[in-house]
């Protein structure tokens, strides 16, 4: 049963993060006539313009988060970022409350130690060698016994933020002080990986529904300090590597449970699949599928939320996304070159509607579809190209 928005008995979503993945979610749920409340750090974030309601707060103040579930009384509550308190949602859903896909998932994956030890310590998939280390002196032996070279994370960030790759001793002091300014939340660790020599990596969209568990076709990327830069679909692979990512994604998706779409990220070497890291939510590099299937990761999204009926995923056509960036810091922005932009063949735009910028943050995405990924892939390239982030 589905109510009607803004009335007594409506089915109400309250999104915790409200970015450019997020906007989308709203937009699918509304056509469900889902009601939608907005949350999110800053005002008049992509998600609260399409809302029916938004509040602004920090989703790490329990006090906050309270206070807003209170008063909305939502009937799913959808983490769509890793800056929420966590621990507070697993209360809340022993309170009853219906958090997506679940809290535990929501509090695994918003800290690399715990969806790590997750994946490789005790449900067992082959994964790069890890350390955690909490001091400079104890990264500094990390490193040692990881070898270099070795890529650096915070246990806490998003897209990429602290992310690098220490390649020679000189870079390690660097690393550790990047790692720690990266870092997001209350997160005190960093992560040390071994540097796995991959061919390519992938994203494996996974949906839970009521029905079972689907599977969108491979999603290649390009990530640059850990933030994805192009996307395309499909991905090439080999039958035995997509089978086993297919397994090593059910493994761990129903280890997490609940129902709706986790991006799970692989680095393919031969045939052999290496597990990365996986997100409870839509992913970016799944923009993609906009315009590439008969179903976007956010409808599938919503449509598992809901319970709804999952069909066939089918791809229609192969497709390729491209960020575009802003260079400079400003209060207003404005976009030039999207007329040049969509003069390309079989390209979309997509303007997120960010009220303000600084260098590197993603503030578009250029789509197209071609008859190869490589064709996409080139003409996203272009599409993005073409378009500048300016000061207004």
């Amino acid at each position: 049963m589905i109510g009607t928005p803004l009335k007594q008995g409506a089915t109400k979503i309250l999104l915790l993060g409200s970015g450019e993945l997020g906007k989308e979610v709203v937009i699918e749920a509304q056509r469900f006539g889902i009601e939608v409340v907005a949350v999110d750090r800053y005002a008049n974030a992509p998600a609260m313009q399409v809302a029916h309601r938004s509040h602004v707060i920090d989703m790490l103040d329990r006090e906050a988060l309270s206070r807003v579930i209170k008063e909305e009384q939502p009937d799913f509550i959808v983490p769509e970022i890793e800056a929420i308190n966590t621990a507070y949602l697993l209360e809340l859903e022993r309170a009853g409350f219906h958090i997506i896909p679940t809290a535990r998932a929501a509090n695994l994956t918003m800290n690399r130690e715990g969806i790590r030890r997750l994946a490789a310590e005790e449900l067992s998939l082959p994964t790069a060698h890890y350390l955690f280390a909490t001091s400079l002196e104890e990264f500094r032996k990390g490193v040692a016994e990881v070898g270099l070279p070795c890529v650096v994370k915070p246990i806490m960030s998003s897209s990429g933020k602290g992310q690098s790759t220490v390649r020679s001793q000189e870079d390690i002091d660097k690393a550790w002080d990047y790692a720690r300014a990266g870092a997001r939340g209350t997160g005190d660790k960093v992560i040390i990986e071994a540097f796995i020599p991959f061919d390519y990596e992938i994203t494996l969209l996974t949906v839970r529904h009521a029905g079972g568990t689907s599977y969108c076709p491979p999603i290649g990327h390009v990530q640059e300090g850990g933030d994805y830069q192009e996307s395309w679909q499909p991905m090439p692979m080999t039958e035995a590597a997509l089978q086993e990512a297919q397994r090593q994604s059910k493994v761990v998706t129903d280890a997490l449970g609940g129902r709706g779409i986790f991006g799970v990220e692989f680095f393919i070497k031969g045939d052999t699949v290496y597990f990365s890291e996986v997100s409870p939510r839509p992913h970016d590099t799944g923009m993609v599928t906009m315009v590439s299937q008969n179903l976007s990761e956010f409808e599938l999204h919503v449509r598992a939320i809901l319970g709804l009926p999952v069909p066939e995923i089918e791809l229609l056509s192969p497709a390729a996304s491209h960020v575009v960036l802003a260079t400079g810091k400003a209060e207003k922005v404005a976009f030039i070159g999207v007329a040049e932009a969509l003069q390309v063949p079989g390209s979309k735009v997509r303007l997120f509607g960010k009220p303000d910028t600084r260098p590197g943050r993603r503030m578009a995405v250029a789509l197209v579809t071609a008859e190869t990924t490589d064709e996409a892939r080139e003409m996203a390239e272009r599409a993005a190209g073409a378009i500048t982030v300016v000061p207004r």
